[in-house]
């Protein structure tokens, strides 16, 4: 197996941990006010985060920057909190609203990305080849984000074609499940 394909597969794999759930919270946030037939916008919001994950996680692999664990360990929480409330409390708006949603998927993504930092450092310490490390890593991340979003697309089409229930109850349901999971993990 190449490097390449080594990072792809942790990337990959690291998204869908379920011991790392964080992330997955995140991306179940993002994606809890859209419909399948909205899966491009789903695409770039997603997307989205992944440029912003991406970029403070090349900055903080290269050392560039260095941020307290504690800290973004803190707020990745908060991130999730933030995206879940926002859908609740403002559903009509978010879903109109693509831009908001767009920044605040970028600027999340880099709170989010700082947080894969440490765990990248270690990897690749004193690796000459850290940028096509990154990369791989990167491209992995995402394919394990679409899995994720082509799973919560299919069971909110499920959910509200099958078994009829409204897309504002949906929103609520999923984020309020996001919200009360990612306070535990505010809490723990």
């Amino acid at each position: 197996m190449s490097d390449f394909q080594l990072y792809l597969q942790l990337g990959f794999e690291h998204i869908l941990d379920p011991k790392a759930y964080d992330h997955i919270l995140f991306v179940v946030a993002l994606c809890a006010i859209y419909r399948i037939d909205q899966w491009r916008r789903v695409l770039v919001l997603v997307t989205a985060f992944t440029i912003g994950h991406s970029l403070t996680l090349a900055l903080a692999a290269l050392d560039i920057i260095r941020v307290n664990a504690e800290v973004i360990e803190f707020l990745i929480p908060i991130t999730i909190i933030i995206t879940g409330l926002f859908h609740v409390f403002k559903t009509e708006a978010a879903t109109r609203n693509v831009r908001w949603n767009y920044a605040f998927a970028l600027f999340f993504g880099l709170i989010h990305g700082l947080g894969f930092s440490n765990y990248l450092r270690a990897l690749t310490m004193g690796d000459e080849s850290i940028v096509q490390q990154l990369l791989a890593f990167n491209i992995g991340v995402e394919l394990g984000q679409l899995v994720i979003v082509a799973i919560v697309l299919l069971i909110s089409y499920i959910v509200m074609t099958v078994f009829k229930v409204k897309q504002r109850e949906w929103i609520l349901f999923v984020s309020g499940a996001v919200v009360g999971m990612a306070t535990m993990l505010l809490l723990a």
